[in-house]
C-alpha cells in the first residue's frame, strides 16, 4: 500500500477512535453487511452515522426520511438519536436488503421507529406529506440523485436538512466519465445554483453534501 493512502487509513481509525462508537448492534450489523453483501462498501458506516446523528441532535429532528436502506445501518443509527416518538421513513428496492435490515430492526429498542417503505424509492416518496419531515438522507442509485432531490426538498421544513452521500465518486466527479458519476456532477451544480438551500461539499467519506433548507 502507498505510503499516503497507508497514512490516510490510519488517519481515518483515528478518527473512529476520536468519535462516539457504535452500539453493538451496529457493529455486528456492519460486520454481517461485510461478511454477507457482494458490495459492502455501500454501508455509510461510523463517521458518516455519527456526521448523520450529529444534524439530528443539532435540529432536534424527529421525522426523517431516508432513501435507499440497503441493510439498515445508516436507518439504526439515526433512530437511536431519535426521541422516543421519533420516526424514521426508509425507502428500499431491494427485498432482500429489506428483510436483512427488518432482521436488525426488530433486535434494536429502536426498531419500532423505523418503517420500511419497498419498491421504487420515487414512488415511495410521491406518497409523503409535504413539509413533514426534519432531515433526509439521500444514499441510493445515483442516476436518481437529482430527482430524489428535487423530491426531497419538498419534504423537510424549512431549517431542514439533507445530507447526500457519494457527492465525490471516488475523485470521479472531476472529470465525470460514466453515467453515475456524470449524475452526481449534474447534481452537485443544482444544489450548487438552488436558492432554496445552503449547501456545502464535504470530504468525509465519499463526499457528504450537507443542505439547509432556508
Amino acid at each position: 500500500m502507498p505510503i499516503a493512502e497507508l497514512k490516510r487509513e490510519k488517519m481515518l481509525d483515528y478518527c473512529k477512535d476520536q468519535s462516539s462508537a457504535d452500539s453493538e448492534l451496529l457493529t455486528e450489523l456492519e460486520k454481517y453487511t461485510w461478511d454477507n453483501e457482494d458490495v459492502p462498501q455501500m454501508i455509510s458506516g461510523q463517521l458518516v452515522g455519527n456526521f448523520l446523528q450529529s444534524a439530528i441532535k443539532m435540529i432536534h429532528a424527529q421525522y426523517i426520511v431516508e432513501v435507499g436502506t440497503f441493510t439498515g445501518y445508516s436507518a439504526l443509527k439515526m433512530a437511536e438519536a431519535l426521541p422516543v416518538n421519533g420516526e424514521v421513513h426508509t425507502c428500499e428496492l431491494m427485498d432482500k436488503h429489506a428483510r436483512t435490515a427488518q432482521s436488525f430492526f426488530d433486535r434494536s429498542k429502536h426498531g419500532s421507529k423505523i418503517t420500511i417503505h419497498r419498491g421504487p424509492a420515487l414512488e415511495s416518496l410521491e406518497q409523503m406529506k409535504s413539509g413533514s419531515f426534519d432531515l433526509a438522507f439521500i444514499d441510493a442509485d445515483k442516476s436518481n440523485y437529482l430527482e430524489y432531490y428535487s423530491r426531497c426538498i419538498t419534504l423537510i421544513r424549512c431549517g431542514g436538512v439533507i445530507v447526500l452521500d457519494n457527492m465525490l465518486w471516488g475523485g470521479d466527479v472531476l472529470d465525470p466519465q460514466d453515467e453515475d458519476a456524470k449524475a452526481l456532477r449534474k447534481t452537485g451544480e443544482f444544489i450548487q445554483n438552488d436558492a432554496r438551500v445552503f449547501n456545502t461539499l464535504l470530504p468525509i467519506r465519499d463526499g457528504l453534501m450537507l443542505c439547509i433548507k432556508n
